[in-house]
């Protein structure tokens, strides 16, 4: 587990890079293809691929699960083997899979334990096809103890607590989003020769009966009147629910709740309704309605079935934007804005630019 110390040494070291970041900006020379593939070549430090060149040198396992598909495409297969094995290795010398691992390979959890860290972690194993049987008997014992800790045993869903997530610094009940990586865990495990003790339950059923309300899914199982961004993109780019009249619905709903205005994807459109951590006061509104780039690619994926119109028009923005900055910033304000507060500054290339190349 990680300490107090690293907490600190952490929280520190993204302040003041962030104050350089504001007056030294990196850029990356050439159009926005170009701006991208140096960025991933970049985040490959050797040993694994970090999350980020500035505040997030890290591993962080969902991060990377975003993007692994995209890099085995761009060619990357040796680093991503390399990339797990250094996760692994060092998850099962703790005994634990956790969200991310220190650069001195330390195991943490940012605020809590994560849902979708295990999801992201077989998954990105499972899609490379790497060679896990080493490691079969610690990945066994990960998932029966994500099941005991997690699943509510006579639903299938994530109980009713707050636990950390793609929308780290918010507050939910047992939201869309981690139960969507539930659903994928359940369905990638079918095809592992590793346990699979969510075979019982049918998620797609489950995901269509308690959180979708005939035109958009719900953020979490409180059920508030809000339209959230990563409730209603990761039921489809994850392949758990495929029908396209929900899809054309969800994407409508989006759009109308000014979800990709000016460019997608923010989470809500406000911050009411939802709850914060208390840590949240430093970085106000980073996780409400600011504009986050790792969300967009994967939104203009859902729209290439959909809306090939709006597509275009989203990556037209997209290439304008990598271009203008010169590199794959993390996230912008409302307007449009790099996102700062007086203790925060956006990040920049991001290894989430290897998700912009293939589309």
């Amino acid at each position: 587990m990680a300490s107090p110390l690293d907490y600190l040494t952490q929280g520190s070291r993204i302040f003041f890079h962030g104050w350089k970041a504001r007056f030294t900006k990196k850029r990356y020379s050439g159009n926005a293809d170009e701006i991208c593939r140096q960025i991933v070549k970049e985040c490959w430090n050797g040993t694994y691929f970090q999350t980020s060149t500035g505040n997030f040198p890290q591993f962080w396992t969902r991060d990377f699960g975003w993007c692994t598909s995209s890099l085995l495409k761009l060619g990357y297969t040796e680093e991503v083997y390399k990339t797990l094995r250094y996760a692994l290795n060092n998850f099962q010398k703790k005994r634990k899979v956790t969200t991310t691992l220190t650069k001195r390979g330390t195991p943490f959890d940012f605020p809590t334990m994560a849902v979708d860290s295990l999801p992201w972690l077989i998954h990105s194993i499972k899609i490379s096809k790497f060679s896990y049987h080493t490691y079969r008997q610690f990945l066994n014992q990960q998932i029966h103890l994500f099941f005991d800790t997690f699943i509510d045993v006579k639903t299938g869903l994530v109980k009713m607590k707050h636990f950390s997530s793609i929308k780290d610094f918010a507050i939910r009940k047992s939201s869309c989003y981690d139960n969507c990586v539930v659903a994928m865990l359940a369905k990638d495990l079918t095809k592992m020769k590793l346990d699979n003790p969510f075979a019982k339950y049918n998620y797609p059923a489950l995901l269509k009966k308690r959180f979708w309300n005939g035109s958009y899914f719900y953020d979490d199982l409180q059920k508030k009147e809000y339209v959230a961004g990563d409730a209603n993109i990761f039921p489809f780019v994850l392949g758990i629910i495929g029908e396209k009249a929900m899809m054309e619905s969800a994407v409508e709903e989006i759009e109308d709740a000014g979800l990709a205005d000016p460019f997608p994807l923010k989470y809500t459109s406000s911050r009411q309704g939802v709850k914060f951590i208390h840590q949240e006061i430093f970085l106000r509104n980073y996780e409400s309605h600011a504009i986050w780039m790792h969300m967009g690619p994967l939104y203009m994926k859902l729209l290439k079935h959909v809306d090939k119109e709006l597509y275009e028009k989203h990556k037209k923005t997209y290439t304008e934007l990598i271009e203008t900055h010169g590199n794959f910033l993390e996230v912008f304000t409302a307007k449009g804005k790099p996102f700062s507060t007086p203790f925060y500054y956006c990040d920049a290339g991001m290894l989430w630019a290897a998700n912009y190349l293939v589309l």
